[in-house]
């Protein structure tokens, strides 16, 4: 798996000459050793090599393409799952889901609702009762492969709905692999809308896809009532929906020993059991929410314009990536946790901040030094000719 490491490494290097001056190269290595140290708030005022307002001008003003750095990284993440692909038999699964990032206070540069005026293009709203950044995310699955790929960010009221958002990120799965694998798209209840459906059968994919109770046949009964008096695996008319779907369900544990009934549909004819395992792989993605968001600060953005806020969702997501190939490249008996693959991935990617903060601890503790009675030299080596 050393082939991974180079890759990783490959990529750092090319996404830091990227930037246009050294300053902003330097700027970008300490964001990224931020995120990668995975404790879960990657502040800007935590950073041991550049000052909290060095980011922000970074992130908010600076002039760098952050579509160059998105063109430079999936290249780079097709060529790894390229070289590691399983066998023809393993279907690519495209995974859709929508997250909140929870916002407290008034954001009046992002089109708040506090504003005198409320704005079409909102991004801090209330969804679902929750208040915050709402991000529809596309993630791939394919074999050990776990890639997030793209995302939107739900604007408010009078713009497309998230599922609509759905819709637009089908478009962005990669060519190279659907025309490969058999494509299965997972997306929760609230993407079980008609109108996806239509937009995952228009591409030949097969949709699997939460489905609401209530939801009503073409007889005029609920889905409900096929738990009592139906089977899993057989095929049902939903009213708005032309084709057939496959139908089953199955029983999720909550909180406090209660269970939810869940019900699955496909447009493909599963069985009823493959189908709520296929169901059942959906939550996936939850754990890749909790990840970005815990360990790599998804959600800790406190920029002042939008670009700044769009910025850091990006070099987020590309950190978990780097640490995910960092993870890979050791043997399955040997996988680490979190914790030491962060470790591991700024000493590998990010050798030169790893060793500007031993500096920084040095001269900092100096003092300490002098008083125990030690003496700190921090020299270069003289050059040595092979």
């Amino acid at each position: 798996m050393e082939t991974i490491l180079k890759h990783a490494q490959g990529l750092v290097y090319a996404l830091l000459h990227l930037m246009p001056s050294s300053y902003q190269h330097a700027s970008l290595s300490s964001l990224l050793g931020l995120f990668l140290e995975a404790q879960g708030h990657p502040f800007p005022q935590h950073c041991q090599t550049k000052s909290a307002s060095a980011l922000s001008r970074f992130l908010n003003h600076y002039d760098w393409s952050t579509r160059s750095v998105l063109r430079t990284t999936r290249p780079a993440v097709l060529y790894q799952m390229a070289q590691h692909l399983p066998h023809s038999g393993s279907p690519l699964k495209v995974l859709i889901d929508l997250t909140t990032l929870p916002k407290c206070g008034k954001f009046l540069h992002l089109g708040d609702l506090n504003e005198p005026k409320e704005t079409p293009n909102s991004w801090v709203r209330v969804l679902n009762g929750k208040r915050g950044l709402h991000v529809v995310m596309l993630y791939l699955v394919l074999g050990s492969w776990r890639v997030p790929w793209s995302f939107w960010i739900w604007h408010g009221k009078g713009t497309p709905r998230p599922p609509q958002l759905a819709c637009k990120l089908l478009a962005r799965v990669p060519k190279t692999l659907t025309k490969r694998f058999c494509v299965i798209v997972l997306a929760d209840t609230e993407f079980g809308t008609v109108e996806f459906l239509k937009a995952v059968q228009k591409r030949r994919w097969r949709a699997v896809v939460g489905m609401r109770c209530t939801r009503l046949m073409e007889n005029g009964k609920p889905l409900k009532s096929l738990y009592r008096h139906g089977k899993r695996g057989q095929q049902v008319r939903l009213v708005g929906i032309d084709a057939p779907l496959t139908v089953s369900w199955f029983w999720l544990k909550r909180s406090e020993g209660k269970r939810e009934l869940r019900f699955v549909a496909s447009t493909y004819p599963y069985s009823g059991a493959y189908l709520v395992q296929l169901g059942r792989q959906r939550w996936a993605i939850e754990g890749f929410f909790k990840t970005i968001k815990h360990r790599f600060g998804l959600h800790c953005f406190g920029q002042k314009t939008r670009l700044g806020i769009y910025r850091w969702l990006v070099l987020s997501l590309i950190a978990d990536l780097l640490a995910c190939w960092v993870s890979q490249s050791f043997p399955s008996w040997c996988r680490l946790d979190w914790g030491e693959v962060s470790i591991k991935a700024v000493a590998l990617l990010l050798p030169h901040v790893l060793w500007m903060k031993l500096l920084r601890q040095i001269q900092k503790n100096r003092s300490l030094a002098d008083e125990l009675g030690f003496e700190i030299i921090v020299k270069p080596l003289p050059f040595l000719p092979y």
